[in-house]
């Protein structure tokens, strides 16, 4: 099961406006520049450094396609993949504790959310995939390495996705069972006397 991470999702709509009336600014800017006065074709350095803007309009729009892409979390058999642009990273399924669903905004509350970018703060009420972690300093430090202090927070990885139960379910039919943990209401075994 792969689903986006709705962080991409969330900045691909804020700028794919930007990124067409860039194009059309573009090729309107080239047109003038390349038909200057009464018709002629004028070729001078402003022309070329307007010639430069289209291809830069291409490269943001493939920039934002590749990182609409990139951001994704999986169920594997190894583990969760989360990956973002630059990296990725599996968390296996030993080191997960647990895995449930809760607003966004429950991440932020402990003075971090203060400086949000506009598409966190957007999804901040949208239901998110929390996993908690064991409490492994190796293991959490190269996670938060790879996927940085939005997603991670202390022992916590959370990042809203489509579907988060459907996530959660599956993460959590592939946990390990763990013995000697809360019953949670359940009837305990009689002590011995």
């Amino acid at each position: 099961m792969r689903q986006p991470i709705l962080y991409a999702e969330a900045t691909w709509r804020r700028q794919r406006l930007w990124v067409l009336l860039l194009g059309v600014a573009a090729v309107a800017i080239n047109i003038t520049m390349l038909v200057g006065r009464r018709w002629h074709l004028v070729l001078n350095t402003d022309t070329l450094i307007s010639l430069v803007y289209l291809p830069m309009v291409v490269l943001f729009l493939g920039f934002l396609l590749v990182y609409r892409r990139r951001n994704y979390a999986q169920v594997t058999e190894n583990g969760l993949k989360v990956s973002n642009l630059l990296a990725s990273t599996v968390i296996g399924y030993d080191l997960i504790r647990s895995a449930r669903v809760q607003p966004l905004e429950r991440h932020f509350m402990d003075g971090q959310g203060r400086f949000l970018r506009p598409e966190v703060r957007d999804l901040k009420q949208h239901p998110a995939l929390f996993v908690k972690l064991e409490n492994d300093e190796i293991a959490l430090a190269r996670i938060r390495r790879k996927l940085g202090r939005q997603l991670v927070h202390d022992d916590v990885v959370a990042f809203p996705v489509a579907d988060p139960d459907a996530l959660a379910w599956e993460v959590t039919t592939r946990l390990p069972e763990r013995t000697g943990m809360n019953l949670g209401g359940q009837r305990r075994r009689k002590r011995r006397r």
